[in-house]
This record gives structure tokens, sequence and C-alpha cells, in this order.
């Protein structure tokens, strides 16, 4: 059985990219452009990983890791985000996230990462 990873980003490239990286992997993969959209898809309950932009319009990744939590799922969450501050991995921890990963991403920091947190 195949394991579910959520990609939420407005940046289609980097959808599409993750995507193709994570299926060569093994994983499932469905991208959304929104958080919004991600939220209103009701094919998302099967159990998995999400990873979450964070600067998105509308809703952004703060937010939707927010009602994320709020609404009892046990998505792990793994931001990513072109931002470049000190303590955005700290950040990250506090809104309970598993981790962040920084664009460009580097493929195997993200599998790794990806495994370790579902292995948990």
């Amino acid at each position: 059985m195949s394991t579910n990873i959520y990609i939420v980003d407005d940046d289609e490239s980097v959808c599409r990219s993750l995507k193709i990286l994570l299926m060569t992997f093994g994983f499932e993969v469905k991208t959304f452009n929104s958080a919004q959209s991600f939220f209103e898809n009701e094919n998302v309950d099967l159990p998995g990983c999400l990873l979450l932009d964070i600067h998105m319009p509308g809703m952004d990744g703060w937010q939707a890791q927010k009602k994320n939590i709020d609404s009892g799922s046990k998505h792990p969450v793994i931001f990513i985000s072109a931002e470049k501050k000190e303590n955005a991995l700290q950040r990250a921890l506090n809104a309970g996230a598993v981790g962040y990963l920084q664009k460009p991403i580097h493929g195997q920091d993200l599998v790794s990462l990806i495994n370790s947190t579902l292995k948990k």
C-alpha cells in the first residue's frame, strides 16, 4: 500500500516537480493550488503527510496548519517555503509541524523527513 502525500502550494511548478520526485519513491501524491481547495476535497481524509507552503493567497500556511489541527486531522505537516528567516524552523515546530524545508528543496532531505515522520 502506498503512502499519501498532499502538496499544497500556489506555485504549480513546485507542485509538479515535487509530485514527480515523490512518485519515483512510491508515494501516492495529490497536489492542491490553495489551502482552501485542499480542505474542500473529500479525498484527503486518508492517512498521509501534508506538505504545506507558507506564503499563499487567501489562507496561508500558518492558517491552514491551525485549521488542520483544529479539525482533528492526524496529517503530519512539513512546511515548505522560500522564506529565509532564521526562526522559520522553530516557528514551524511551535505551530505543530514536524519539519520545515526551505526552497529549493533537496529531494533526499524531503524523502528522508517524510519517511522518518511516517515511521513514528
